[in-house]
């Protein structure tokens, strides 16, 4: 009889984490460990609380990746099979204001997470989540995106994200650690953070929609082009990369079926609104970025042919789902939200 196979998953109570944490509950056997920080909200897991109070294939554990000190208790206690490591500082408009928190969670968390696996948990696959932000700027004659495409980033978070695909891959040739590195492209659904501009458009609308705000949605740059992709596709890409022949050191765009301007997102949200004759929209120039990457649409030729993996969503299921799980968070709480 075989051992129960151990992942970890750091950023567990992300919209991503938390999303790859019910894929392999449905899709697994295997037993599920998550770092979270101690202050971390827990709304995003909460579904799995008498599971985690019951240790029944969940465990969690309090930590920070940017602190070596704090991962060493984990690590050591625990030899892992699989690492999907997706903490992160995520968003790029804050990068911009605070870049150092940004190189540091992203860059110097990922070195930790990656050291402790080569001293403690050698022979794991690891999932590392890079961006497609790492590409930033791109001509459009490089359009759809090839892995080998450049990097150009256009923000500190990007910049943030390059170090985190580098690191990724010097661990697989310096030292045989068996790391995948994904750069997914636009990725969203229920539980998206409302600082990300779909999740900021939805939330307004269904605090619109119970009238605790005039109906006008704050914008910024709306002629960004985006290949939007569901979240819950994206962690079955996850757990694909990491299960079908990992390669060390392989790298892969991951991305939608579905190409839309930021505008397109925004109206395609108000036209399934209550009210989408009566909902307009103004910018707001605390939205707009210094530099914005601008052509986001991916090749994902290389992901497929190795995995099989096809989205299963459609870009207007998973932004009717998103507002409706903001609908459902407005409802509980009664509109008590600053308004993003």
């Amino acid at each position: 009889m075989t051992n129960t196979c151990k992942a970890l998953i750091t950023g567990i109570t992300g919209m991503v984490g938390s999303h790859l944490l019910d894929f392999l509950l449905a899709n697994s056997n295997w037993d599920i460990h998550g770092i979270c920080r101690w202050r971390s909200p827990l709304d995003n897991i909460s579904h799995h609380s008498d599971r985690i109070n019951k240790q029944d294939r969940i465990t969690l554990h309090f930590a920070d990746i940017r602190d070596y000190m704090s991962l060493q208790d984990i690590f050591s206690t625990n030899k892992f099979d699989f690492v999907f490591h997706l903490a992160a500082q995520s968003y790029p408009h804050t990068s911009f204001t605070s870049p150092n928190d940004t190189y540091v969670t992203n860059i110097t968390g990922t070195e930790n997470i990656l050291k402790s696996i080569q001293i403690h948990s050698p022979k794991a696959v690891v999932h590392v989540c890079s961006s497609s932000e790492v590409f930033g700027r791109v001509s459009p004659e490089f359009v759809p995106i090839v892995e080998d495409c450049r990097f150009h980033p256009a923000s500190p978070y990007a910049i943030s994200k390059c170090g985190t695909d580098l690191i990724g891959r010097y661990y697989a040739e310096a030292f045989g650690i068996n790391t995948q590195i994904t750069r997914m492209f636009t990725h969203t659904g229920p539980r998206r953070g409302d600082v990300f501009m779909e999740s900021s458009f939805a939330k307004q609308i269904a605090l619109i929609e119970q009238g605790y705000i005039e109906p006008s949605v704050l914008v910024g740059n709306l002629n960004s082009l985006r290949t939007i992709a569901d979240v819950r596709d994206a962690v079955a890409a996850y757990y694909l990369a990491v299960t079908i022949d990992p390669a060390p050191g392989s790298y892969y765009n991951i991305g939608g079926n579905d190409s839309m301007s930021v505008k397109d997102v925004l109206k395609f949200l108000i036209s399934i609104s209550t009210m989408p004759n009566d909902i307009s929209y103004e910018i707001d120039i605390t939205r707009l970025r210094p530099i914005d990457a601008d052509l986001q649409i991916p090749d994902v030729t290389k992901f497929k042919c190795k995995t099989g993996w096809t989205p299963l969503y459609t870009a207007k299921d998973t932004l009717s789902d998103l507002l409706d799980y903001w609908r459902h968070k407005v409802k509980l709480n009664k509109g008590q939200f600053l308004q993003r």
